[in-house]
């Protein structure tokens, strides 16, 4: 019985040996070069991104420092890190400078406001995003060119309309005044979300019996949650920082005031309290972050809802 034996192959005479990294396909090759690409851009967007967050972050990291400071030190310590920080300045702003009867002022009209805003807006939207009728276009496009009126053009007849309704000098009027704008851009995100939304659910509620109202409320509203959370968002930023229209509406009634117009008050003619005014716009600032942070899910998806419809 013979046994045979295999011989080891050798290469060819030059040739050379393949490597590892020639071994491997050239599909894989190309997978890990892009890999390899998009990690390191995924890093430089990284890296720029946190450059302007810091940047953006900045001016409020600055407040809440100087709300620490005493006057001093606001200008003369660069450094965002108190050598003593001053919790008395919070009292003081609380307190002294009537900064807790302005919050609740802001609160009440802030409040009051998003709830006449979210109501009317939310029922315009539904109109104009369900029910085509003669002029729809010519609506559109005049609630659209309101955008572009400035303020300052419309506080006189604001203020003539709410002397003469008998409420200048009172939270009713300060309430009315803010929440009788047009707020195109709310209309415009209620009538994108409504428009795409089942034309099923009316059909089986007018079966049912239903009406415009009971089909509003029951159905559609409750279905509009995200483009509400955007609409409480905006319609809070707005109000909450609102300073012309409080402004005018309250010089005869100072107790009245909001935050906006409060803060103010720590400029004085010949000095300036900056730590107190640092203080209160901590106060001020630090409701609306934390709003935006509870309710910022709905405000992504709300924006994306009614862009998409």
């Amino acid at each position: 019985m013979t046994s045979s034996v295999t011989e080891p192959q050798t290469s060819a005479p030059g040739r050379r040996p393949q490597t590892l990294s020639s071994a491997r396909p050239a599909g894989q090759r190309i997978k890990a070069t892009v890999t390899s690409r998009k990690f390191w851009r995924e890093i430089a967007v990284s890296l720029v991104l946190l450059i302007i967050a810091l940047v953006w972050i900045y001016p409020f990291l600055w407040i809440i420092a100087a709300s620490l400071k005493n006057n001093i030190e606001v200008f003369g310590n660069v450094s965002l890190l108190p050598d003593d920080p001053q919790w008395e300045n919070y009292r003081r702003a609380w307190v002294e400078a009537n900064i807790g009867r302005y919050f609740w002022n802001s609160v009440i009209i802030t409040v009051s406001t998003i709830a006449v805003v979210v109501s009317t807006t939310a029922m315009l939207g539904y109109v104009l995003g369900r029910y085509a009728f003669p002029g729809k276009r010519v609506v559109v496009g005049a609630l659209v060119a309101t955008i572009f009126l400035p303020e300052g053009y419309t506080i006189i007849p604001i203020f003539e309309l709410v002397h003469r309704l008998g409420l200048d000098g009172s939270l009713f009027g300060v309430i009315l005044a803010e929440s009788g704008g047009a707020h195109v851009i709310i209309i415009l995100l209620f009538a994108g979300y409504f428009a795409q939304l089942p034309k099923e659910m009316e059909e089986a509620a007018v079966i049912d019996g239903a009406g415009f109202l009971r089909i509003f409320w029951n159905i559609m509203l409750p279905n509009a949650g995200p483009v509400i959370a955007t609409a409480v968002i905006l319609t809070l930023m707005r109000t909450w920082n609102s300073f012309f229209i409080p402004l005018v509406l309250t010089l005869a009634q100072p107790d009245l005031r909001p935050l906006a117009v409060g803060v103010y008050a720590f400029q004085g003619e010949n000095l300036t309290d900056w730590s107190g005014m640092a203080a209160a716009s901590t106060i001020s600032l630090l409701p609306i972050v934390i709003i935006f942070l509870i309710l910022q899910r709905y405000f992504i998806s709300g924006i994306a809802g009614a862009v998409k419809g």
